[in-house]
Parts: structure tokens; C-alpha cells; sequence
């Protein structure tokens, strides 16, 4: 709409100039003309009542619909054809303003279906009145201003259309950078808080049975990992942030442990895709934290190959899919390299998440 708004005020100028400029010129040669008084009154009268209807058109030919912008158009061409029937070509310069409207505001078929009109309607009167061969060069000048102006209106409707994609590709691209930086915020904070409670419950447990020195080590470890959460939150907003895959495997064994959870993982992550490693280390995040907020397991065991990754849990058979948004969360984030993600509960009891790149 503010492209709109843009070509309206444009156009009001144009307007503006052809009032002040033709119009007065007009109705003067009318008014010392040798025609009668009350031709000349009349006269007189329609030319002014065609310039402040150029004066006023612009306010509506840019926010109205087509039948609206078509009927603006339509009045304003009779008024003009009149006017030039009865002055004469002379006037004609009055058909090449509102010819001009007509090939920029109108769709191309409206456009070409009320200018030919108008040109076979001079062409037909200057026929008949044996005009055609002293005149006939207007015609020519109003068609190629015609045809001139078609072109400009297609050209200002495609920068329209252009305007209102990028506008809308500007849209999407912060609902993106709104959901990649909640989806971020979210595996974040989900496994750094589950891992501060859970060696906060151990803490809290080693003070209970008079252990102080093991519970000031833990106590330590929330220091650390509380820092950590603030550190990456704060380059997650900055959208700095990459995720390592190797560290994810030494914090999801330091969080297993925690927890109380045996944990079976990998020593190395040589054997997964370079390109698949980032995206691999979220997923391996989404599935310990959901491990250990959901299964109540005592073993967890984590398997890669180039372009998979498998956690497996012998819990009571829930996880990342059921709590919340955590596997539509890994399904976005698999999707921009063309992985897939399947969680669900182990026949023989437990619980399973795989992501696979094809």
C-alpha cells in the first residue's frame, strides 16, 4: 500500500500540472472565441469541470478497485470527447492526459479496449466532418502515447508485485529468525536448567547425608554450567552460536551422570559428515535432556554413523515427541539438509530417537 500511495502522489502532480497549464490556456481560448455566449459559458464550464475532475481523480484511482478506477476513467474520457467535439482538435491534448491514466492505472485489456475506442471515435468524426487528412496526425500521437503508457503501467505493476514479494520475503525471514532463535533459546535452556536441577537435587542430597566437600564440587559445577547457559544465550541472540558436536557428547556424559543414568557413548565423532555435525549436536542435546526430564532410565546409549545418529534409553518408553515441541523442533532443524527424525518407544521397553540424512 505504500507503493501505492507513492504512485497517487505522483500522479496528483501530474495532475496538478496539467490543470495549471492546459486548462486555463484552454478555457481562455474558448471564452474569446466567436461562438455564442452560452456556448462559450458551457464550454467554458466543461473544460474546468474535466480539470477538477483530473484534480480530484488521483485521489481515488490509486485505493479503488478496478470497476471504480474504470468508471473514473470512462467519465473523465466522455467528458474529454465531448469537449474535443465541439472545440476541435485543438483540444486534443485533453485525450493525451487522460490517455495516459487510462494505459497506467487501467489492467492492459480495460486499457486498450477504451483507448481504441477513443481513437476509433476521432478517427470516425474526423472521417465524417473530412478532418482525417489535416488532423490524422493526432491520432497517430495519441496512439503511440497509448501504447507508451501501457508499457509504463505494466512496469509500475510489476515493481508493485516485486515490492510486495520482497515485502513478504522480509516477513517470513523474521518469522524464520523468531522461530530459529525460540527453537535455539529452547535447547539451550532445556538440557543447561535439567542438568543445574538435577546436580542441584545432588547437592542438596550430599548436605542432607553430611557430605559437604562432594556437595561443594557439585556446587561448583552449577556455577559452571549456569555461566555456560548465560554465555550461550547471550550468542544465541547474537546468532553467533555453533554447535560442537564432540562437546555435546562430553555434556551429555557429565549430564548422564548427573542424573544417575548409565551412559554409553561414543569416544569420537570422526565417522559422522562434517557438514552433518552441528545439526547432529542438537539433536543429541534434545534427546539427553529429554532422557533425563522424561524416560526415568538408568542406561542411555548413543550410536553414530556418517549420516545418523541413534539414542536409546531404558526408561518407560516417553520422550522427545510426547512432552512438547522438542521433535518438531529437531524435524526444522533436520530439514535444511534433507533429514528426517523417528522417536517413538522400543518394543522391549525404553525409548529410541533417530535422525537420518538420505
Amino acid at each position: 500500500m505504500r507503493r501505492r500511495g507513492n504512485d497517487s502522489s505522483k500522479w496528483y502532480w501530474f495532475a496538478l500540472i496539467f490543470v495549471l497549464l492546459y486548462i486555463p490556456v484552454l478555457t481562455y481560448d474558448v471564452l474569446v472565441s466567436d461562438r455564442s455566449l452560452a456556448a462559450r459559458v458551457v464550454l467554458a464550464l466543461l473544460i474546468v469541470a474535466y480539470g477538477v475532475g483530473w484534480m480530484a481523480a488521483p485521489r481515488w484511482l490509486w485505493t479503488s478497485g478496478e470497476n471504480v478506477n474504470t468508471a473514473i476513467c470512462l467519465a473523465l474520457t466522455v467528458l474529454g470527447l465531448i469537449i474535443v467535439y465541439w472545440v476541435g482538435m485543438s483540444s486534443a491534448g485533453l485525450m493525451v492526459y487522460i490517455m495516459s491514466t487510462i494505459g497506467v492505472v487501467l489492467t492492459p485489456w480495460r486499457a486498450i479496449a477504451i483507448d481504441g475506442a477513443v481513437l476509433l471515435t476521432l478517427a470516425g468524426t474526423m472521417y465524417l466532418e473530412q478532418d482525417l487528412a489535416i488532423d490524422g496526425g493526432q491520432l497517430g500521437t495519441l496512439l503511440s502515447i497509448s501504447l507508451g503508457m501501457l508499457a509504463v503501467g505494466r512496469m509500475m505493476r510489476a515493481n508493485r508485485a516485486l515490492s510486495a514479494a520482497q515485502e513478504e520475503i522480509a516477513a517470513f525471514a523474521r518469522t524464520e529468525e523468531r522461530n530459529r532463535l525460540a527453537r535455539d533459546l529452547h535447547d539451550i535452556l532445556g538440557h543447561s536448567l535439567t542438568t543445574i536441577t538435577l546436580k542441584t537435587g545432588v547437592a542438596r542430597r550430599l548436605l542432607e547425608s553430611s557430605s559437604p566437600e562432594r556437595a561443594l564440587e557439585e556446587i561448583r559445577e552449577v556455577e559452571h554450567l549456569t555461566r555456560q547457559a548465560l554465555s550461550d544465550v547471550r550468542t544465541t541472540v547474537s546468532g553467533y552460536r555453533e554447535v560442537s558436536l564432540s562437546a555435546e557428547v562430553v555434556g551429555a556424559r557429565a549430564a548422564l551422570r548427573a542424573g544417575g543414568i548409565e551412559a554409553d557413548l561414543p569416544h569420537a565423532v570422526d565417522n559422522v559428515r562434517p557438514e552433518l555435525q552441528g545439526v547432529f549436536g542438537y539433536v543429541l542435546r534434545e534427546a539427553v535432556t529429554n532422557v533425563l526430564r522424561h524416560a526415568a532410565a538408568t542406561q542411555c546409549s548413543v550410536r553414530l554413523g556418517d549420516t545418523w545418529l541413534e539414542v536409546r534409553d531404558n526408561g518407560r518408553g516417553a520422550g522427545v515427541g510426547e512432552p512438547g515441541t522438542g521433535l518438531q523442533g529437531l524435524a526444522e532443524r533436520l530439514a535444511p539438509v534433507g533429514g528426517t527424525v523417528l522417536a517413538g518407544p522400543l518394543d522391549d521397553g525404553g525409548y529410541r530417537l533417530r535422525a537420518e540424512v538420505a
